[in-house]
């Protein structure tokens, strides 16, 4: 069946990206693009000053943005209407539930009307009481006065309250600024880290902190112990990543007693513990690297815990050491691994062990007594939803907060009595508008892929809908790393479930949605499954009257654009069009092009297409760009940051030059670059709004609605 392009008006002529052929060889093996010019040869000094972009490739983007603009001009009522819907349901003044920590209790507001939070603490009066007095010691509204881009990354405060760590970024291309404040005085510091990781942790007496430096290719390599006062030039290299395709993250144990270096890739991770106390001696590994095994170190009472896969534990499973000597040959099980439960997370108290853990799509608190082995789940009664630890620093306590939310009910978060099984609600989403959750239905089916997988799909619909198969549809799908899609709630997409959209999460492989092995059946080689479910995802919905053909827009983001462009090129009939945020569709190039920021580390997930001529054949054969062809696409709409270093914006570009050189008679393609963001889009909660609207409009617009 071809698509319906007349809601376009095709009077209104879209670019035409001029072709350049280049051919690039790997081996036996060649590539040949007609559109590499569209990657800047400064792309480095672009990702860092977006104003640096060489003039033929700006023209080229501002032409592409004008032409979406264009082309969705009728929307334009309608995406205002959208903004204030979603505006109307953000509670304008809202702050965060306060965090204790000894004498303070810190959290976050908004002023009404801001973009940004301001950060505060209350002292904790003997009675443990909050005072009255807030102190606010960070407005992230100052800082981004002046910026067309701004994050406000980690902020931390030292142990002893005095003073304040922040990370800036002012380009979108998560090369952060490392900045401090004197909490006694409330003046400004006069140290600065560059070209930083948005990672920072304080050692025990507040006098330095480790942060990790970022090369010229954006990739975090040696983390660096900062002495306050001290010129960063001279801090203390406390540790170098030498492997290319390894991440460095930063960590503190429970206790906060050691402060943890971790390098990984997506299958392999290593971890070395620092001393909080004695920050300048040698970090201490706790195993060494091995292909394929993955551990998180955690500390309580003398022992490490370690959250682990190894040994075959492929859902992972908790193991014990002592600190004093924690490697692999003293290692204890204490949670032993439960194939298809997914040990996701743990955290530790003086008497308390907490793990979170997902089965089947649905994740689970579990509280056990240290001494005791006793142990307890938190119930949750919905049919899908999400659930999540939130931090806290108290360590001595019996007190664990979560927070958890369904697909038509708000976040709640609450504080749990983990010896009483007691729990407090601290605090229910505030929707100001006004929200019932009883107009709404959820529900969770299965549908059977290609090869009899059972892939779990959760949805929400509004009450009363008709389920005969008229109802648009939006499919969200992501796919990849093991990140799992919760069934969590959303405020912007009521504007579309209130529109009669029936919205759908398709638990797909890729993700760890049904346990790590869900994940590993849709890396390397066995990727297109990923697609193959989503395609059956989408089947089983029209089989069971939820939406027919034609009638379901296909979503994802980075590596779920990668799937929408996959699936737009196996099955284009059976979508009504195609959202890809930021969609990583040039997989072949950017993964044959290792001095991109993420293509070593990409590696393991995808195959090295340089040194494997198998990992070369699957990509090509799945690539969305590679597979572009004369196919009855639906309306496409993919976005792209300029400065973004996780999907580079040349991908979107590229892709939706070639469908619409491939097969000029379907879509159209719409291109909207931000020409001052990342891979997350415009900053501020309400500026990204603009998005959303842009997005819900073109899905509105394709359904006929």
């Amino acid at each position: 069946m071809p698509p319906t392009p007349s809601i376009f008006d095709r009077s209104i002529k879209a670019p035409i990206a001029k072709k350049q052929t280049q051919t690039l060889s790997y081996g036996n093996r060649k590539i040949v693009d007609d559109y590499a010019w569209l990657r800047a040869k400064n792309w480095r000094e672009v990702m860092q000053h977006p104003n640096a972009l060489p003039e033929d490739i700006k023209e080229y983007l501002e032409a592409e943005n004008a032409y979406c603009d264009a082309a969705l001009s009728d929307t334009n009522a309608l995406q205002e209407s959208l903004i204030r819907e979603m505006r109307g349901r953000i509670c304008e003044t809202d702050q965060t539930v306060p965090v204790e920590d000894g004498q303070y209790a810190y959290s976050t507001f908004y002023r009404t009307g801001s973009e940004h939070p301001v950060y505060a603490r209350q002292k904790i009066n003997h009675d443990k009481t909050l005072d009255d007095k807030v102190e606010e010691i960070l407005d992230a509204n100052t800082l981004a006065s002046e910026c067309h881009y701004f994050d406000l990354g980690a902020v931390s405060h030292s142990p002893d309250h005095g003073l304040l760590a922040y990370a800036i970024d002012r380009q979108g291309s998560e090369f952060y600024e490392i900045a401090f404040k004197d909490l006694r005085t409330n003046k400004d510091l006069p140290d600065r880290l560059m070209s930083a990781s948005d990672d920072i942790w304080w050692c025990a007496d507040g006098a330095a902190l480790l942060w990790i430096w970022r090369d010229n290719n954006n990739r975090p390599k040696e983390v660096r112990l900062h002495k306050m006062g001290q010129n960063p030039d001279n801090d203390l290299l406390i540790y170098r990543e030498e492997d290319e395709g390894f991440f460095l993250n930063l960590d503190v144990t429970s206790d906060r007693n050691f402060l943890l270096i971790e390098s990984n890739n997506h299958s392999t991770s290593e971890v070395r513990v620092l001393d909080a106390h004695a920050p300048q001696q040698p970090p201490r590994l706790i195993a060494p690297r091995c292909t394929g095994t993955e551990y998180h170190v955690d500390h309580a009472a003398g022992q490490f815990y370690i959250l682990t896969n190894v040994d075959g534990a492929e859902d992972f499973k908790i193991i014990t050491t002592p600190d004093r000597s924690p490697a692999p040959v003293n290692w204890q099980d204490y949670i032993p691994c439960k194939p298809g439960i997914r040990v996701l997370q743990q955290r530790l108290f003086q008497d308390y062990h907490v793990r979170l853990e997902r089965e089947n799509a649905l994740p689970r608190i579990i509280v056990r007594d240290r001494r005791s082995g006793h142990e307890h789940p938190i119930t949750m009664h919905d049919k899908a939803y999400d659930l999540a630890l939130e931090g806290l620093l108290d360590f001595d306590t019996t007190r664990l907060r979560f927070c958890t939310s369904s697909m038509a009910n708000p976040e709640q978060v609450f504080d749990y009595d983990m010896r009483t099984s007691g729990q407090v609600l601290r605090k229910t989403q505030d929707i100001p508008t006004g929200h019932d959750p009883d107009r709404y239905c959820t529900g969770r089916l299965m549908a059977i892929s290609h090869d009899g997988e059972e892939v779990p799909v959760s949805l929400v619909y509004k009450k009363g809908l008709k389920l005969d198969g008229s109802a648009p549809l939006l499919l969200y799908g992501y796919g990849a790393y093991g990140i799992t899609v919760e069934a969590a709630f959303s405020t912007r997409r009521l504007s579309l479930l209130d529109r009669g959209f029936v919205y759908a999460i398709a638990h797909i492989r890729g993700s760890e949605a049904k346990g790590h092995a869900w994940y590993k059946a849709a890396i390397g080689s066995k990727k297109p499954n990923t697609f193959h479910d989503y395609i059956a995802v989408a089947n089983t919905l029209i089989d069971h009257g939820y939406t027919a053909e034609r009638r379901i827009i296909a979503m994802g983001g980075s590596a779920g654009g990668l799937l929408v462009g996959a699936v737009m090129n196996m099955a284009p009939e059976l979508f009504g069009g195609a959202i890809a945020a930021v969609p990583f569709v040039d997989v072949l190039n950017t993964m044959c092009d290792a001095s991109l920021p993420l293509t070593p580390p990409e590696w393991p997930e995808w195959g090295n297409p340089l040194k494997d001529d198998a990992a070369f054949g699957t990509i090509a054969d799945y690539s969305p760009y590679e597979n572009v062809d004369q196919r009855p696409y639906p309306p496409v709409l993919a976005t792209a940051g300029l400065t973004d270093p996780r999907v580079t914006y040349w991908e979107p570009a590229k892709w939706v030059a070639k469908l619409r050189e491939k097969a000029p008679s379907s879509g159209p393609y719409l291109l909207k670059t931000e020409m001052q963001a990342g891979h997350a889009g415009m900053s501020g909660r309400f500026e990204g709004l603009k998005t959303s609207a842009l997005e819900y409009a073109f899905a509105i617009k394709v359904a006929g609605l």
